[in-house]
């Protein structure tokens, strides 16, 4: 396997490239992973919001979960036009028409004098998110350094739980006015901030090599890479070795390789959504307030404490990730979810509603979103922006994005429907159920991605496909 490393006897000036080039990928990847504050923003809000949105509009079980679910509605919309649009127009400008979208989307939403008017402006905003999320952890991929892939790429999910912490934050901040208005429209501010940051970072550099722009992939490889000639040329020569003439059509999709990527990228993408996580996200106050705390501010505050664990344990994820693995952290974590999913089922035996009940619910929603954070929260984005070949991954991590969001809205609709119809008890532990599935999946057929170039873990597909010919 190649790897670009500088040797321990490095001179004075390139040890300062070295520190150059670490610095510039890291600024690129942090203003681009400002794209999950887009998502984490909007999730948080509506959580609160939806305490008073439901007073002020008068809404019930099925029109709550239609105001949560608009924006999954729109974010598959998102994932599909963001494949293609980003192979032809770049994975940069697909960012930056989602920040701007996003923004007329939050300032609609705040000014909706009805429901039907805040379902579409949420459809809007899922529009942005779905570019956001399909086109900024792929660029984040082709931007980072193998050895440090792992925790570059998770920078947009820990930008997703920093904008959910920040907005249980601005919902506890305008509780007392139950002024859901402002909550939703001062997400028009992260949109804002990732805009302007975008303005100035450069195109991935692998796909200005698939548009043929060899001299601009150079000189982006330059900034970000150890600026050694001998260096670069490796690696656009690796890049041009994994690629054919121009991006990949639909049709390459169905390729042996690529499909059995994809079988890895879409089960985890359906799989995150149907252990139940944006139950806990979009609904956090709501569960809490069926564990018996009955005030609004209670409910939020309580909130605010998964949102600090969600960040704290992202935070240590981006620490492990390129140490102990994908595989592994995807294993304990996903273990971890379900003991807690079924520990918070139990909280409810009986109705719940005592003091030991309402521990036990919170405490469990926490370890729940806690082993979330190191596991299924960051790998499955870094995953679905690794694990195809250049040419079609765009369009295959599109196809990945876009059953997230399809199997976000079709959980987030019917989440409540489900706890009117089993029970909390009966509904938490259908999610457990499905964690054991998901603890199998992983096992089973997630490949460790750890320290590997793009291009090697396009071998390891290929390989794993003619192994599967030759047992045939």
């Amino acid at each position: 396997m190649r790897r670009y490393t500088v040797s321990a006897g490095m001179s004075q000036g390139s040890e300062t490239s070295a520190r150059r080039a670490r610095r510039n990928v890291v600024l690129t990847a942090a203003i681009a992973g400002l794209g999950g504050l887009l998502f984490g923003y909007d999730t948080g809000i509506i959580a609160g919001a939806l305490l008073f949105i439901k007073q002020d509009f008068d809404l019930g079980s099925f029109a709550q979960g239609l105001v949560v679910a608009a924006v999954p509605i729109g974010a598959i919309a998102g994932a599909a036009i963001a494949g293609p649009a980003a192979d032809t127009y770049g994975r940069r400008l697909m960012i930056l028409l989602a920040a701007a979208v996003f923004i007329v989307g939050a300032l609609a939403s705040a000014a909706a004098p009805g429901v039907e008017v805040l379902v579409l402006a949420r459809i809007v905003i899922g529009v942005a998110i779905g570019l956001a999320s399909a086109a900024a952890a792929v660029y984040i991929s082709e931007v980072a350094p193998p050895e440090s892939r792992g925790r570059l790429v998770s920078f947009f999910q820990l930008a997703v739980t920093i904008g959910i912490l920040v907005a249980y934050l601005v919902g506890l901040a305008f509780n007392d006015s139950e002024g859901w208005r402002w909550m939703l429209g001062l997400g028009c501010v992260p949109a804002l901030a990732l805009a302007f940051g975008m303005l100035r970072m450069p195109q991935s550099p692998r796909w200005l090599v698939m548009t043929g722009d060899d001299f601009a992939a150079r000189a982006t490889l330059a900034k970000i890479r150890v600026d050694d000639p001998d260096t670069i040329d490796m690696e656009l020569a690796q890049i041009k070795e994994s690629l054919d003439d121009k991006p990949g059509a639909w049709s390459e999709l169905l390729a042996p390789v690529v499909k059995a990527a994809l079988f890895v990228g879409v089960g985890l993408a359906i799989l995150q959504q149907v252990t139940g996580i944006n139950t806990v996200i979009y609904y956090a106050p709501t569960i809490v307030e069926f564990t018996g705390v009955n005030s609004s501010a209670g409910s939020i505050l309580a909130a605010v404490g998964v949102g600090i664990i969600n960040v704290g344990f992202t935070v240590l994820a981006l620490r492990l990730l390129d140490r102990a693995g994908r595989r592994t952290m995807l294993l304990v974590g996903v273990s971890g979810m379900v003991i807690s999913l079924f520990a918070l089922g139990a909280a409810f035996i009986g109705g719940g509603g005592s003091t030991t009940a309402s521990v036990v619910a919170i405490v469990s929603l926490m370890a729940y979103v806690a082993s979330f954070a190191i596991s299924l929260g960051p790998i499955f984005w870094l995953i679905n922006a690794e694990i195809y070949p250049l040419a079609v991954r765009s369009k295959a991590a599109g196809l990945g994005t876009m059953a997230n969001w399809t199997f976000n809205f079709i959980v987030s609709l019917t989440f409540l429907l489900l706890i009117e119809a089993a029970g909390q008890t009966g509904a938490f532990w259908i999610y457990g159920g499905i964690g054991i599935l998901t603890l199998w999946f992983c096992w089973k057929f997630v490949p460790e991605t750890k320290g590997k170039h793009l291009e090697d873990i396009q071998a390891y597909f290929e390989a794993r496909v003619d192994k599967r010919k030759a047992s045939a």
